[in-house]
Formats: C-alpha cells, sequence, structure tokens
C-alpha cells in the first residue's frame, strides 16, 4: 500500500471537499427547484389570489414517507424531489440544514417539524420507527382513527403547539374513511422574527395600491429609508424586474419581494423566472445601498388539497390502494396516503414578520436616489442562510 506525500494528501483532501460541497450544492438546489415546480402548480388557474406556501414544510414531509417507500412509489418520490433520502450525504446535509431550523432558540425564531401520527392496531418496521425519531424533529404518535373527533383533536393540538398556536383546526373536517386511514404524515414549519431595520409605525401612511385588474385601492403602507440589497435585473427574454432583499434580525433569514419593471407587466410574467440559479445571481448581483421602501402590511393564509399537487408532480403510487408501496413502513400491512393537506400563514407589519404552515441575468445600474414601491402586486420568498426557503407567495390585495 502507498502512502501519499503531503502535497498530494492535500490536493486528495480538497477533492474529497469539492465533491462533498458540489454535492450539497446539488441538493440545495434541487430543493429550489421542487419550491419553484411545487408553487406553479399551486398557482395554475389562480391569476387574482395571493398565496402562500412553504415548500419546505412540504418536502420534509414527502422525505419522511420516502424513507418508508418501496418500488415505483419510492421512485416517484425520487423523481419529484430529485434526491433520496437513503443517499448518506444527502442524509448527512438535510439534518444539518434542519438542525439549523429546528433549534432556533433566538431571534429568528424558525421551527420545523414533522408528525406521523399511526393507527395503534398496526406494527411498524423497527428501522423505519427509529428513522422517524431523529428526523426533523419528528414525532411518532399512536391514535385510534375508528375515533375520527379524538383524533382531529390530537393533530389539531399537536399542529397549533409546533405552529405556536397560528394554524388553528388544521383537521377541521371528518377524515373521509377514518376506518380505513392508517398513517396521517403532517408537517408544520413556523417563523416569527423583527426586521434589522424595523419600519417606523408612526410613518404608515393609507397609499394606493393598483390592483391586478386595474382597480386602485388604499392599502396602509410601510415606509422607511434604510441601506438594502437592492437590483434590477433583466432576463434572456428581456423581462426586466425589480428585487430588494429585507433582513431580519441576525441576517440568518431574508425577505426577497420582486415587483415588474414595467407597472403594465402582470406578477405572473416574474414567476417562472424564480430558479436555484437566479436566487444565486441575484445575492451576488445585488447591491448594498441607501433607498426609501414602501411596503404594504399584508396577511395570507391559504389551505390546499396536496393531492391534487402532487399527482401533477408524478407522484400518483402513494394515493392509490392497490398501487401504494410502504413496506419500509409496515410489512403486515397495505398502506396508502388517503389525504394530503398544506396550510401557510404570513403577517408582515412594522416590527417584523410571523409565518406559519403546517435564466442568466444583468444588473442593471442606477445611479441616481432610488425608491422601491411595492404598491402594486408582487412575489416575495423567504430565505433562510442554509438557502432553504421556508415560504414563498405573491400579494394581489393586501387587504384580503
Amino acid at each position: 500500500m502507498c502512502s501519499l506525500s503531503m502535497p498530494n494528501l492535500l490536493l486528495h483532501l480538497l477533492f474529497i471537499m469539492r465533491r462533498s460541497c458540489a454535492s450539497q450544492d446539488t441538493i440545495r438546489q434541487l430543493n429550489i427547484e421542487f419550491a419553484q415546480n411545487l408553487y406553479q402548480k399551486f398557482t395554475e388557474g389562480e391569476e387574482n389570489r395571493s398565496i402562500i406556501i412553504s415548500p419546505v414544510g412540504v418536502s420534509v414531509a414527502l422525505e419522511l414517507l420516502q424513507l418508508g417507500a418501496k418500488g415505483n412509489t419510492f421512485t416517484q418520490l425520487e423523481n419529484a424531489l430529485g434526491y433520496t433520502v437513503h443517499d448518506s450525504r444527502a442524509r448527512h446535509f438535510l439534518r444539518s440544514v434542519y438542525g439549523n431550523l429546528t433549534h432556533s432558540t433566538h431571534t429568528p425564531a424558525v421551527q420545523l417539524a414533522c408528525g406521523l401520527f399511526v393507527e395503534s392496531s398496526i406494527q411498524l418496521s423497527p428501522h423505519f420507527s427509529e428513522d422517524t425519531a431523529i428526523w426533523v424533529n419528528g414525532s411518532l404518535q399512536r391514535v385510534n382513527f375508528n375515533n375520527p373527533n379524538e383524533t382531529a383533536m390530537l393533530i389539531n393540538k399537536w399542529v397549533g403547539t409546533k405552529s405556536r398556536g397560528e394554524i388553528k383546526d388544521f383537521m377541521s373536517r371528518p377524515m373521509a374513511s377514518p376506518s380505513l386511514t392508517q398513517i396521517a404524515v403532517i408537517s408544520t414549519m413556523y417563523f416569527k422574527s423583527t426586521w434589522q431595520n424595523p419600519f417606523s409605525l408612526s410613518k404608515t401612511q393609507h397609499l394606493s395600491f393598483t390592483k391586478a385588474d386595474g382597480s386602485v385601492i388604499k392599502v396602509p403602507m410601510m415606509y422607511q429609508t434604510s441601506a438594502v440589497n437592492y437590483g434590477q435585473i433583466k432576463t434572456g427574454s428581456n423581462q426586466r424586474f425589480i428585487v430588494v432583499e429585507l433582513a431580519y434580525l441576525e441576517h440568518a433569514v431574508s425577505m426577497f419581494i420582486i415587483i415588474p419593471s414595467e407597472r403594465k407587466n402582470p406578477i405572473s410574467s416574474v414567476e417562472p423566472h424564480i430558479t436555484a440559479r437566479t436566487l444565486s445571481t441575484w445575492t451576488n448581483s445585488m447591491r448594498r445601498m441607501k433607498m426609501e421602501v414602501f411596503l404594504p402590511k399584508f396577511k395570507v393564509q391559504n389551505k390546499f388539497n396536496l393531492k391534487t399537487v402532487l399527482t401533477t408532480l408524478g407522484i400518483t403510487d402513494l394515493f392509490s390502494p392497490s398501487k401504494a408501496d410502504f413496506s419500509g413502513i409496515s410489512e403486515q400491512e397495505k398502506l396508502f396516503v388517503s389525504e394530503a393537506i398544506h396550510e401557510a400563514k404570513i403577517e408582515v407589519t412594522e416590527d417584523g414578520t410571523e409565518a406559519a404552515a403546517a435564466t442568466a441575468m444583468i444588473l442593471l445600474k442606477r445611479s441616481r436616489a432610488l425608491a422601491f414601491k411595492a404598491d402594486r402586486p408582487f412575489f416575495f420568498l423567504l430565505r433562510h442562510s442554509t438557502g432553504t426557503i421556508l415560504f414563498m407567495g405573491r400579494v394581489m390585495d393586501p387587504l384580503e
């Protein structure tokens, strides 16, 4: 066995480190691509509706299911996510990222949790039970689905606790077939923080906001003059839009707000350009400058049927009693997912934000004084310093 010289050893270690970093970057990009695909599906046919989703809240639940999926069910989940949690590098990276999200004891408060509610009579695979216990602040609870009211109460209590009371009555209606329900997988994402530079309450005024249909309404418009990251972006297809980044305390999380440069262009002209590459380009190309910022106070809350959306992403077998293969969860039972629900909420005020959930670009330069005014429909996303997209959505009417 030959030994490596010190220079060669260093080069070897550097190669390993680069390969590891590349793997992490790939997973991070795949997460963002999944987020964008998910968002596009949610917005189809909803041109005039304010929307918010928590991509990481959805992906973590799918990853948990992937731990126990086999055959084509597993393949569909892997194709949709772009990776497998059985890959040791992917699992290590995701646990590291989620660890940063679930052990937040200071501002900003970011908490991600995933719960598995299992029919008490089911015999689970010991290996799956062990994986669940250490996956993203996971918890496994035995319940009696034959008693739907009691089970719904337990699930609502868990969701309420994990979302700090922001999401209530999550299970607001009885399950379609409680006697057939055997497993419920539920994830939550909670975020609360104060702006790095808070807006002054005394400077909030009722100003005009032009909706997508051209009508004008008066909304509470927050105002501040501060140094922010700002960019004017032009895409390869000559689409132009403006982006500003507002940081929260400790800069662990930032809100990106994007609007078309031309007032006549709809917000839908921006959304297709939100990709892993564009987000990286924005971060590297935006410039720090002092400017006036006008942002309306807003609150958005949505509840979606995930079953419809995931099916359009190619995840179909897990909802089929005859095709679903979750033998990695239990070899004794034929399991399938009967319902999938996603709910998310965000509120933006002068102090900060509270939220919960269950193409090549060129920077255009300007030298004169700038003002960013979100006085028409805009897209927003909350991104963690790890690159994880916590929430993303759009505001069509701040008064909704």
